[in-house]
């Protein structure tokens, strides 16, 4: 049987609110950081404090979703907060070790999916690969927008 937190906070939901404030600080530095110049206006670090703004929002709507009284104390799936976190993780973790975007962006669609509730990761895995794919040609042969390259975006 689920009951009420006592206190009036919900944890879970507040641990995923700082958690987005501390990605949205993390992404606002680092866009601060950002040198790339923009001859027509806009540079590469808009879009970068635009998701810090976001997150930061969200992580806002969280802590004040944790303080609404009548949500129960064990809501929270912690094992697929642990597969968006791996998620993520996968992203950074292939981009950081030069691997590239498709394969980080693959890894997120399907843990992703995985978090969701869905359990066939190899149907997956080929179907992020497919939608990375397409998503890198765009940014890259269409819009020639660089998006990090790794050995099988260097195929293209």
């Amino acid at each position: 049987m689920d009951h009420p937190s006592p206190r009036g906070l919900h944890r879970p939901t507040a641990i995923i609110g700082i958690g987005l404030f501390a990605i949205a600080a993390l992404t606002w530095f680092d866009a601060r950081s950002m040198t790339i110049a923009s001859n027509y206006g806009v540079g590469a670090d808009a879009a970068s404090y635009f998701v810090a703004a976001f997150l930061a929002i969200l992580g806002a709507g969280h802590l004040a979703a944790a303080l609404r009284p009548g949500l129960q104390a064990d809501e929270a799936d912690w094992g697929a907060v642990a597969w968006i976190l791996l998620a993520l993780v996968g992203l950074s973790g292939s981009i950081w070790l030069g691997l590239g975007f498709i394969p980080g962006s693959t890894l997120l669609f399907a843990f992703t999916a995985r978090a969701f509730g869905r359990r066939a990761l190899l149907a997956d895995l080929v179907i992020g690969l497919v939608i990375a794919t397409l998503i890198f040609l765009m940014f890259n042969k269409l819009l020639k927008l660089a998006l990090p390259m790794g050995p099988l975006e260097r195929l293209f």
